[in-house]
């Protein structure tokens, strides 16, 4: 008879792998429809900080997509090479770095917009539950990294 430590220990019974394989199966589904854009996940992610808010620091990038300066540098410079962005160093701190759209960058935004629709469509679930359920895992995410 299976004890409470066995039923504790089993893969499917584990939070983190559920997250971890969803976040795996959520990855694979963009991946074709980010290829069309040129962009990489986290790429994207950066994207969609800047089409909400152009001009941002490095640092506040970093905060909302929970990345260092050290994985987050890269990427923005691999999005500045590909013209969609711009590094403008502070004037009156060289030290800090604001990114800006490029009008490229601004452009793909409207390439962009088609995606949620398609990962709303593969989910195969109800608007207001896939809501519920961001705001759920949101929820979580405070409560861990507090």
């Amino acid at each position: 008879m299976p004890n409470k430590t066995d039923a504790m220990l089993k893969l499917d019974n584990q939070l983190c792998f559920a997250l971890y394989s969803t976040s795996l199966a959520m990855t694979k589904l963009y991946k074709p429809l980010l290829d069309e854009l040129g962009l990489t996940y986290p790429q994207y992610l950066a994207m969609l900080v800047l089409w909400e808010q152009d001009g941002p620091m490095v640092s506040e990038i970093g905060e909302r997509l929970y990345l260092d300066s050290g994985t987050l540098t890269p990427l923005l410079k691999r999005l500045e090479a590909s013209g969609l962005i711009s590094r403008i160093r502070a004037v009156e701190d060289e030290r800090r770095v604001h990114i800006t759209l490029t009008a490229a960058g601004r452009k793909l935004k409207t390439k962009a917009a088609k995606i949620p629709d398609c990962i709303l469509t593969a989910a195969q679930c109800p608007v207001p539950e896939l809501m519920a359920l961001t705001q759920q895992v949101q929820a979580l995410r405070q409560r861990l990294v507090a």
